[in-house]
């Protein structure tokens, strides 16, 4: 992962190569992803639900404070691993692209094409100098005309759609259970305790999921942006096993 001797002086420029054909500033971007706490999202039936762990690391933070769960318009959301302060500034970016579309076309941008724009802007700061890459790696999802989409967006500018995708910490894990149990057109409470189970799965050994670091959003096909009460999903946390 790390450069060899020979090789380290290719790890001090994000837009040099090195003999191996690697560029290191964006695979330590993708460790920084790596070591933030997991986000999770999925297509259900109706729509995407969003599940971000906060991890809350003292009594004395107020847990609301903790942004990694987004909405950009009313018919897009989003959620990221990485530094919070990258991803605050991409979904500034997004938000903006959104109301241009708005207001140049009268019409909401489709999440593709938000996607797209967004992932632009990260592989830009892959090839110039002086930028370094984003930290960060975002879960774009929502509802548009095409149906419910979702994507990730990586910090070299690459992206894929998914029906089911775990960014952060112990990704791997959270992946492994989604990849065994998610089926398509999932109803909504099957969705959300999917998506807990996976975050659940993705902790250390003696790591509890607790209520209070947890946060959950939707889009349905109403096209609007909601988040789940904590009722909602203490009553799933209540039906697990």
């Amino acid at each position: 992962m790390y450069p060899t001797y020979q090789s380290a002086g290719y790890d001090r420029a994000a837009t040099m190569f090195s003999p191996d054909g690697r560029l290191y500033q964006v695979e330590y971007a993708s460790k920084i992803v790596s070591q933030g706490t997991l986000a999770v999202a999925l297509k259900y039936a109706d729509g995407v639900i969003f599940g971000v762990d906060k991890n809350v690391q003292s009594r004395l933070i107020v847990p609301s404070s903790i942004e990694k769960l987004f909405k950009i318009d009313g018919h897009v959301g989003a959620v990221s691993a990485g530094l919070v302060g990258d991803a605050r500034r991409l979904i500034q970016i997004a938000r903006q692209k959104a109301q241009e579309n708005v207001m140049y076309f009268d019409e909401a941008i489709s999440v593709e094409t938000l996607v797209k724009e967004v992932s632009n802007v990260m592989q830009i700061f892959t090839q110039y100098g002086g930028m370094r890459p984003f930290g960060v790696s975002l879960i774009i999802g929502g509802v548009d005309n095409s149906g419910k989409r979702l994507f990730e967006a990586e910090p070299s500018g690459a992206l894929a759609e998914y029906n089911a995708i775990a960014v952060g910490k112990n990704k791997n894990k959270a992946m492994g259970l989604l990849e065994k149990d998610y089926k398509e057109n999932l109803g909504f409470d099957a969705g959300v305790s999917l998506l807990i189970r996976a975050l659940k799965h993705s902790l250390d050994e003696k790591e509890r999921l607790e209520l209070p670091r947890v946060e959950f959003a939707f889009i349905d096909s109403s096209r609007a942006f909601k988040k789940i009460p904590a009722e909602k999903i203490k009553s799933i946390f209540g039906n697990l096993k």
